[in-house]
């Protein structure tokens, strides 16, 4: 079984496909003069309902257009036999997790980690795959030293259900990771990864995910589906108290967005009114995620916002080795 790869460093394949609710898109990579090129890209759209993001529930509801999408973008990239997997946020349970004290050992800190996520899994700890990766170093309050990890938690049937139907389509996936983390690896592997505190707002058309970045490492990561209440600007609003009561925020050094371009029927989201509500909460500007920062395009004409959307999960996968968050 392939790992469920939570900003974690793992061998990068050349070629990446995303499967998402609306679209199966995919990329691949060369290298030019010891730069990193996108070679290839291409997207197929799925049908409302065919792929139905669900961290407790299947989400392939209908297969065959889902395997049809997928063979067409796996043609149209030379057929690759290992691939980077991307699936939705609203597949995985993140969290931030600490301990005082980590233990020496792979294996018990394996068992610590699973102990301390199963007390709020919404499915038994059996169940699931887990994956984390050490985040940044914090102190508790009382100034006693600590480590974080990133941890994602997935019902280990779901995960099956992506890797599966990509081995049918005759191509293993080798990396299966979550949108979000890699349009913050497309972020991070760019000419001006961002210093400081910032802060990336991801929109897909069936949820919103905000994240909070201090440099490479996350201090905070949640998501809400279009059907949950409030809004996205309700969720920023929370966001934004979150990072100035509880991290002890000063402010951020940049603000993004990404997704919006290829997103327009997320529910209660419109997107210069979220931009300009971004700008005058954060007091600063919001910056559009440009993979083209971290990998050129071959394509001669320029690429409209909704193609850089699609390609900035797909680039930060690619490219995880450069982006990847590390330990402090």
């Amino acid at each position: 079984m392939s790992i469920f790869s939570t900003l974690r460093d793992a061998s990068t394949p050349s070629a990446a496909i995303e499967l998402s609710a609306s679209r199966v898109s995919g990329a691949s990579l060369e290298w030019r003069g010891g730069q990193p090129v996108i070679a290839a890209h291409t997207m197929e759209p799925l049908a409302e309902g065919a792929l139905t993001p669900s961290l407790t529930g299947a989400n392939l509801h209908d297969r065959p257009a889902v395997a049809i999408a997928l063979n067409r973008v796996l043609e149209r990239l030379g057929h690759p036999r290992r691939i980077g997997l991307i699936v939705p946020d609203l597949v995985a349970k993140v969290s931030l997790v600490r301990f005082e004290q980590t233990p020496g050992r792979s294996q018990d800190l394996d068992q610590l980690i699973r102990w301390q996520v199963r007390k709020t899994a919404p499915f038994p700890i059996e169940d699931a795959q887990v994956s984390y990766v050490a985040g940044q170093k914090a102190a508790a309050d009382d100034g006693s030293p600590g480590q974080e990890f990133v941890v994602s938690l997935a019902r280990r049937d779901v995960v099956r259900e992506y890797e599966q139907i990509c081995a049918d389509a005759g191509t293993h996936a080798g990396i299966v990771d979550l949108t979000t983390f890699n349009v913050i690896n497309s972020v991070l592997a760019g000419s001006a990864a961002p210093a400081g505190d910032w802060l990336l707002v991801n929109v897909a058309p069936d949820y919103a995910t905000i994240a909070i970045l201090r440099g490479p490492h996350l201090l905070f990561f949640r998501n809400r589906s279009a059907e949950g209440d409030g809004t996205l600007s309700d969720l920023v609003h929370q966001t934004a108290m979150y990072y100035q009561d509880r991290l002890s925020g000063t402010g951020f050094t940049r603000v993004m967005l990404s997704g919006a371009a290829v997103s327009p029927a997320h529910q209660s989201l419109d997107v210069d009114q979220i931009r300009r509500s971004l700008e005058s909460r954060m007091g600063a500007a919001v910056e559009s995620v440009d993979p083209r920062s971290a990998a050129s395009i071959t394509d001669r004409i320029s690429p409209a916002p909704a193609l850089l959307d699609v390609l900035a999960p797909l680039v930060g996968l690619l490219l995880r080795d450069r982006g990847v968050v590390k330990a402090a």
